[in-house]
């Protein structure tokens, strides 16, 4: 949402003012980028950000560097690909790893041209964007990014462009430009969607309030279920139902977990969640959950290990191409701690630590430059007989500028 409100706010005629930006690496490359494009962005507060928009972007002078953000660089795309404009986009080692293709198809069949090698996939690319046309688009896999995307592009594009899901992935964009006065249509289709959105449509500054991520919210509580005699209480967390997929998993798996205070901020439920150290069972975690919770897999294994049973988790061949292949470098790094892990093509299955002997830790865990990786291992090292060490931990300021010095406040010892 904080990359969506920059974005918007950098295309939008007139002012935005955000509070509760995540002032992430990621984000602030969100930042610089629409500064790039001809907006003006500026912080004037912890938190807070004022974004000046001209209601239309301009070619930037130089390479759009993305850092490590995936879902900066897409929606980015989609945004400049409906201007009459030239721009190259490029990131860091870890970015220029993941696929590009899933975007810049649709992108391309709606008009707009790349410069790029496009059998390596992947940027660095340069994007021509103007003159486009609505295009119907059907979704193979949950995915908001190039969901975002598209629409974004449609946004000033001719005609309607209409994007089915067959499968839901979470709704932040349809809900945010409504804020920002676009119309968008949304109406049930079987187990998933058809989003439409007509072309021509000039967004308008507005005020946007970023609740709490529940990603990022996941790493404490996780602490809490597994530490002896933890209480931890994160408030004004997100509890949009299409982001919710872990806590009602750890719901299942038997957590002492409770929300409280529900309201509404920015558009979005938020409510304050409280996690209690519990007796964790394994359950095999339903595969259509996937589109609400592919980025909290890590932390559920990490969690995983200290219940009792095994925990199977199918369905999620789409964290092989997150910032790594998230499946190898789990079980890979829980094996290393002792906990019984088997890999599948398309998931793994952890086995807890309960009746089988405690989670061992001790071990140095590649993190592949992955921060969600080397959260959930110095999460299971809170709980560990041994500490866990993690290869690459400044990755973990990318999305969680404070991590360590939270962890730490909260009693653990991370160093």
């Amino acid at each position: 949402m904080s990359h969506r409100a920059l974005i918007f706010g950098g295309m939008a005629e007139g002012v935005t003012e955000i509070e509760g930006l995540l002032e992430g690496d990621d984000i602030l490359a969100t930042g610089r980028a629409m500064q790039a494009f001809g907006a003006v962005v500026e912080r004037i507060g912890e938190g807070r950000w004022r974004v000046e928009g001209r209601g239309a972007l301009r070619s930037p002078e130089a390479v759009i560097d993305c850092g490590n953000a995936g879902t900066g660089v897409r929606l980015l795309m989609g945004a400049a690909a409906g201007y009459a404009l030239t721009a190259t986009f490029d990131g860091d080692a870890s970015l220029r790893k993941r696929p590009m293709k899933r975007v810049t198809g649709p992108l391309a069949d709606m008009g707009a041209r790349f410069d790029w090698n496009a059998a390596e996939d992947r940027v660095p690319l340069t994007l021509h964007g103007g003159g486009l046309k609505g295009v119907t688009f059907v979704q193979s896999v949950a995915s908001a990014q190039i969901k975002s995307a598209i629409l974004l592009a449609g946004l000033n594009a001719d005609g309607e462009t209409v994007v089915v899901e067959p499968e839901k992935s979470r709704d932040h964009t349809e809900r945010m430009l409504r804020a920002f006065g676009a119309e968008v249509e949304v109406t049930e289709e079987g187990d998933g969607w058809r989003i439409r959105l007509s072309g021509g449509q000039t967004l308008k500054g507005t005020h946007v309030a970023v609740p709490g991520d529940p990603s990022s919210a996941a790493f404490p509580l996780a602490a809490a279920l597994v530490v002896p005699g933890s209480e931890v209480t994160v408030e004004g967390v997100m509890l949009n139902p299409l982001r919710t997929g872990l806590f009602q998993t750890w719901l299942d798996m038997g957590a002492d977990l409770s929300i409280a205070n529900r309201r509404m901020a920015g558009g979005e439920e938020v409510g304050d969640v409280t996690a209690r150290h519990s007796a964790l069972k394994g359950v095999v975690v339903p595969e259509d959950r996937a589109a609400s919770m592919i980025d909290e897999y890590p932390i559920l294994a990490a969690t995983a290990a200290f219940a009792e049973g095994s925990t199977v988790m199918r369905g999620i061949g789409e964290m092989r191409v997150k910032e790594s292949d998230r499946i190898a470098l789990m079980v890979a790094g829980l094996s290393a701690c002792g906990v019984q892990v088997q890999e599948e093509p398309e998931g793994f299955i952890v086995t807890g630590a309960v009746g089988v002997g405690p989670v061992k830790g001790g071990a140095t865990v590649d993190t592949a430059h992955d921060h969600r990786i080397a959260m959930s291992h110095l999460v299971l090292g809170l709980a560990a007989q041994q500490p866990v060490s993690v290869r690459d931990p400044e990755m973990i300021a990318t999305s969680f500028p404070g991590f360590v010095e939270m962890m730490n406040g909260l009693g653990g010892n991370i160093a």
